[in-house]
Order: structure tokens, then sequence, then C-alpha cells
């Protein structure tokens, strides 16, 4: 579906209609954008406060007035990465907006009743919520997002999504280092060799270059690194056997989740609820 993120004219009873309560002295102009929900808090006796991300506007919170009644015109739109259409008045000065309507565009409520594939949810939201500032475009992490959490409401399997997510998040930060050299002595990093990984510095290092307090990356945790960054991810998938990818994709979420948490400088809650692979 086309991205529209524009200003959109109030004229005769639809202006009355979504203006009314408002003191004619305080124009807010009404935005409609595609988003995602990221999280939405209890406000008040009956409201929400949602975060919630656009393409071209990045991430925004605002409140929704009487979403938590029972019979509330947002429904179950409001949900954790609920993927809508979505109306709402922006004040210049203010950091709420008031979000006027919204339409579901897909849901993901069925993904969250499957413990591990709620789990990795949760992680999506929390780390984009985390990672992004307010009011920065990042169509990127839009897409990005979009297409993990679809991967997993498919196919029920969030290994494999949950890494990918986590690798392009920090590679879309700028903290990624390189897979292919070691970044200390600049050799080349054998493919059958572990590797060595610095989340405070960001640094892949050979055997050779390895201090104290590194944690290793196996070669497998690596291959599949290397694989992520150059295909698609329902390609990688589709080629990827289910016996041998778990453990890999668990070590590789492991040591991006730790880069995760170095950048933003706190312990992600929804991390301590992911399994062990069998």
């Amino acid at each position: 579906m086309p991205v529209v993120e524009k200003f959109v004219p109030m004229c005769g009873s639809r202006r009355s209609e979504l203006l009314a309560g408002r003191p004619a002295d305080t124009p807010m102009p009404l935005r409609d954008s595609e988003a995602i929900i990221l999280q939405h808090y209890a406000l008040g006796e009956a409201d929400w406060l949602v975060s919630f991300l656009t393409r071209t506007m990045g991430r925004v919170r605002g409140v929704a007035a009487g979403a938590r009644r029972p019979k509330s015109r947002f429904g179950s739109t409001l949900e954790r990465l609920s993927h809508v259409r979505i109306w709402f008045f922006e004040r210049e000065n203010r950091e709420l907006v008031r979000v006027s309507q919204c339409e579901m565009i897909e849901s993901f409520i069925d993904a969250f009743r499957e413990y591990a594939s709620s789990v990795a949810l949760g992680i999506f939201s929390e780390v984009t919520e985390a990672v992004l500032p307010e009011h920065e475009a990042s169509d990127a992490n839009f897409r990005l997002l979009l297409l993990a959490a679809q991967t997993v409401k498919r196919t029920g399997k969030p290994e494999l999504p949950l890494a990918y997510f986590a690798l392009w998040t920090v590679k879309l930060g700028g903290w990624l280092p390189s897979l292919e050299r070691c970044g200390r002595c600049g050799s080349v990093l054998v493919e059958e060799a572990p590797a060595y990984f610095s989340p405070s510095g960001s640094v892949l290092a050979c055997g050779k270059c390895r201090t104290p307090g590194m944690r290793v990356i196996s070669a497998p945790a690596l291959s599949l690194a290397r694989k992520m960054l150059a295909e698609r991810l329902d390609r990688v998938v589709a080629g990827t056997a289910a016996s041998s990818s778990a453990r890999s994709a668990r070590e590789l979420t492991d040591a991006m989740l730790d880069v995760i948490e170095h950048q933003i400088d706190r312990k992600l809650k929804s991390r301590e609820l992911l399994e062990q692979p069998a």
C-alpha cells in the first residue's frame, strides 16, 4: 500500500465533527499516515497514551481519548504492532499529538497468542521504541519492523526473523562492525573459524587479537549473519535448515541485543522472556 502522509483539508460537517470541543483559536492540522503501533499505556481513567511509528515522521506519541472504554471507536486498532492507518492532530510546540481515528490494515493479535512469537514481537516493539528518536523519519526501520512481524505471523517460527531484525537494527543504527575483517589487525576472518565480539566497542576480532571479556561468535552464526545481510528475509527462511538454524540464530540475536542494550544504556525487559533453543 502506498504511503500517504499529508495535511488533510477540513471543511463542512467533517471539520465540525473532528474539531468538536476544541477552541476555535487553537488550529491543529490533521495528519493521515500509515503506522505501526509500538506501545500503549493507561492514561487517566479512559485514555491511552500511544507510541506509534510512521514512515516519514518517525516515532510519534499521542493521546487516544476514550480508547479504554468498552465501546471505544478505536476497537483493537491500538494493540501492539497493529499495522494501521491513523489520523491525528498535531499542535506546534506540543510533545503529544491527539489521535482522532484509526483503521486496521493488519492485526497481529493471533501471533501474540503463541508464547515464542509473542516474545519476539514484544522485542520488536520495545527495541524499535528504544532506538528511534521521536519525529525523525526512518522508512528503513518501518519496513524492517513490518517485515519481521509479518514473517513471525506467517511462519510461527520466530528464531530467524528475530535474529534478522536484531542484526539489521544494529546495522541501520551504524553500530555493526565489519563481518569480513578483524577490526584490529585488518586480516580477513576465516569462514570456518569463530570470531570474538566486543559490544562496548562494536569490534569483531580474530583469534590473535582477542582480549579478555570478548564473547565468542561461532562460524555458523557469522555465516548466518553474512547471509542475512546479503539476502531477503523470505529467502533466508526458505533456504536455512531448521535443524541447524535455531541455535545460530539465537547466538546472533544475543550478540546483537547486547549491542542494542549497550547503545540504549539499559536492559531490555522483553529479552528476559526468551527461551533457550532446544
